[in-house]
């Protein structure tokens, strides 16, 4: 009996041993057993795993950021839900895994640092809110200084990835009074940077980087943080410090790449520092003919035209850009940038307005729609569009209107003058095409076939390159009109179309046709040259009719053109020369007294004109729109910064979706700012409020109120839009 009973306790002493042990090493107990058990249970097993998938999500994320050189590189990689998605498996394994930590470890020390992952995994997925609570559970009730900080500091870059700079800058000025390891303080001035830098403040971003580089070790991550403090050091002028950095990327093993751009960058600042330098000898020639560097001769020729045009070289800026575009390989948004670089020059420099406007075209191409240049310069196309329409107007008219003035025979020798300019010039292109043909045949041969047009050396097939299609359609249609698809076009007997409707064209200015004919060139006296004549002669306003009816078109472009540089390009300075024009060629113009409030808006850094027009618009219209405008933006002048801060408050509510709270507000606070030049923006979003609220024919209504009260908006276009597609939604049309 006694030894059934000593069997039964040793076979039940390790059943009640363990039972005590597990009792023991509960997550709610205190005692240090159990602590130390779900420390290391916790550190070795839950959170090394979830730290493990956040450490190669990061890494993989950061081997998939493309940087673009051409922008000012973060200081801090993006928080992008959308690069995230690659890696969403292990992040969300990374969630799973910290969860565990608050659930079967609550005792752990390591339930802060749990907390901290699980809260920055979801922001690297999208889930913003989610995160932020787990950031700010961290705060409110971890256990552990250092943790809280290293929470705040992560809750802190969530705030700059979201352009909550407030907050960022709140939760900056707090964690600056607490006292942080020189892990944490190397994250939180890295982090603080970054909120200058994202917010502008680049003489602050740097200041903080340079405090924070003794605390960084050499790698590839330090390389592009010089990189990047480099280039604010550019944009705040400070071309010396800029090399300073440019030269230390090179000491923090960086990649061939950021190596690369980081040697061109300082040869340009040494350009810039020593204008005497020649371009030939700073050392781009060398970049040029290292082999390593072909898929990068693109970004070394975009260097030195940006270079050649700092130094007023302008054909040698155009040309260097022209020989970055032909040597894209592959780099799309490098060649976008080198048409945006075109297409500005032409413009501001050259005043080449279809050049640049074709260049606008090929950028718009082939610019991602996420490029951050992308809108602006979609509006710019759009603009130019409208321009080039007017400005040819204007051009042609011109033209024309200097042809009726002459007399019968000097227009007649004028004409033959035309005639014989463009068939010299047309005959010239096409020895000169003949000849490249030949020499292109002549090369495919010697290097045994293939067309060098396509793929070999530095020609390129101009059907591969937008900004040279574009210049042909505009040189096509300059020559030889609008012709339709159709054998044999080209032969002179077919009717020829007159240029007077495209514009000045060629080598004079008052040239409004171009001619066909065959290679032998038009011979004067001719039946053709005589067709060619009465075509050209035909355009020209020689009677009152005709002539008033070119000056009506001429008036209306100027006008139009004047409106374009205002509200679309943003230049007041051509557009008060433009509207100027109007009043000085036509005095008795139906547009005056607009044009008269125009000048006083445009005139807003000369207060002296700005009165001035002001008060002819006073003596000479005293009961129209515009002076009630004028006398309402006088009367409220110093509301603007209110309105912008309302406006500012009404949109988060829009944006939010509290349509209902916001359409009352601006309905509230409208009356307040007439006048002001926030009125019409007030009104615009109080449009779109109505259209989320009141339903679709309460949204039309609001839409002809609104293009009654404000006629001059720059936000008319838009409306007329929004107007046909709501007649369209609701079946009007």
């Amino acid at each position: 009996m006694i030894d059934r009973f000593t069997s039964h306790i040793r076979r039940t002493l390790p059943l009640l041993g363990l039972i005590t042990l597990l009792a023991a090493c509960s997550q709610y107990s205190s005692r240090p057993g159990a602590i130390t058990f779900h420390n290391v249970a916790a550190r070795y097993n839950a959170y090394f795993m979830a730290e493990q998938d956040m450490l190669d999500a990061e890494f993989e994320m950061q081997k998939a950021y493309k940087e673009n050189y051409n922008q000012l590189l973060p200081i801090l990689l993006p928080m992008d839900s959308v690069r995230a998605q690659a890696v969403k498996p292990k992040l969300q394994d990374a969630i799973k895994k910290a969860s565990i930590v608050a659930e079967k470890h609550q005792n752990s020390k390591w339930i802060d640092n749990s907390y901290i992952l699980l809260g920055k995994s979801r922001l690297y997925l999208g889930e913003w809110a989610d995160g932020l609570e787990a950031l700010r559970y961290v705060y409110a009730n971890g256990r552990d200084e250092s943790d809280k900080n290293n929470a705040l500091i992560v809750l802190m870059r969530a705030y700059i990835e979201h352009k909550d700079y407030s907050n960022a800058l709140g939760v900056a000025e707090y964690l600056s009074q607490q006292p942080l390891n020189k892990s944490s303080q190397r994250d939180f001035y890295l982090t603080k940077a970054y909120l200058h830098q994202q917010n502008g403040e680049y003489l602050t971003s740097v200041a903080i980087l340079e405090e924070t580089f003794p605390l960084l070790k050499k790698s590839i991550e330090t390389a592009r943080i010089h990189f990047a403090a480099a280039q604010m050091y550019d944009r705040l002028g400070q071309y010396a410090l800029a090399n300073k950095h440019y030269k230390s990327v090179n000491r923090n093993k960086p990649n061939y790449d950021l190596g690369f751009y980081s040697a061109m960058n300082s040869l340009q600042n040494e350009v810039v520092l020593n204008p005497e330098r020649n371009l030939a000898n700073v050392g781009f020639d060398k970049m040029l003919r290292d082999r390593k560097n072909d898929d990068l001769r693109d970004r070394v020729y975009f260097t030195m035209g940006l270079l050649a045009e700092h130094k007023k070289q302008l054909p040698q800026a155009v040309e260097y850009l022209q020989k970055a575009a032909a040597a894209s390989k592959g780099n799309m948004q490098q060649k976008a940038y080198t048409y945006l670089q075109l297409a500005r020059i032409e413009y501001e420099s050259l005043e080449n307005f279809e050049m640049s406007k074709a260049y606008y075209d090929s950028a718009l191409a082939i610019l991602p729609q996420e490029a951050p240049e992308y809108r602006l310069v979609a509006d710019r196309k759009r603009a130019l569009d409208n321009f080039v329409t007017q400005y040819t107007i204007v051009s042609a008219e011109d033209s024309l209107q200097k042809l009726a003035r002459m007399n019968p025979a000097a227009l007649d020798n004028k004409i033959d003058g035309i005639i014989e300019a463009q068939e010299k010039k047309r005959l010239e292109e096409e020895e000169k095409a003949r000849k490249a043909q030949l020499a292109a045949q002549n090369a495919s041969m010697q290097q045994g076939g293939g067309n060098p047009l396509v793929n070999g050396g530095e020609r390129r097939w101009e059907l591969y390159d937008p900004a040279l299609v574009n210049k042909g359609k505009i040189d096509f249609k300059r020559a030889w009109g609008n012709r339709p698809l159709e054998d044999d076009w080209r032969r002179s007997s077919r009717p020829l179309r007159s240029l007077a409707g495209n514009g000045a064209a060629g080598t004079d200015s008052t040239a409004v046709a171009q001619t066909a004919t065959d290679n032998t060139g038009l011979k004067k006296g001719t039946p053709e040259w005589d067709q060619v004549h009465a075509v050209l002669k035909k355009n020209v306003p020689l009677s009152d009719t005709a002539f008033a009816t070119s000056q009506k078109k001429k008036e209306d472009a100027l006008y139009n053109l004047g409106k374009i540089y205002r509200f679309d390009l943003k230049e007041s300075s051509r557009a008060i020369t433009s509207f100027e024009r109007v009043l000085s060629e036509y005095p008795k113009t139906q547009y005056k007294d607009e044009i008269y409030y125009l000048l006083f808006l445009s005139n807003e850094d000369n207060v002296t004109q700005k009165e001035s027009w002001k008060g002819k618009l006073l003596s000479e219209y005293p009961n129209s729109t515009y002076a009630r405008l004028v006398n309402k933006s006088t009367d409220t002048g110093g509301t603007s910064g209110n309105a912008t801060k309302e406006y500012e408050a009404m949109y988060k509510l829009y944006a939010d979706g509290n349509y209902t709270r916001a359409l009352e507000d601006i309905e509230k606070n409208l009356p307040s700012y007439k006048g002001s030049s926030m009125e019409d923006k007030f009104a615009l979003l109080r449009v779109f409020l109505i259209g989320k609220v009141r339903g679709k024919d309460a949204y039309g209504q609001a839409i002809t109120e609104f293009m009654r009260l404000y006629p001059t908006s720059i936000y008319l276009p838009r409306l007329k839009e929004m107007q046909e597609f709501n007649s369209v939604s609701m079946g009007k049309r």
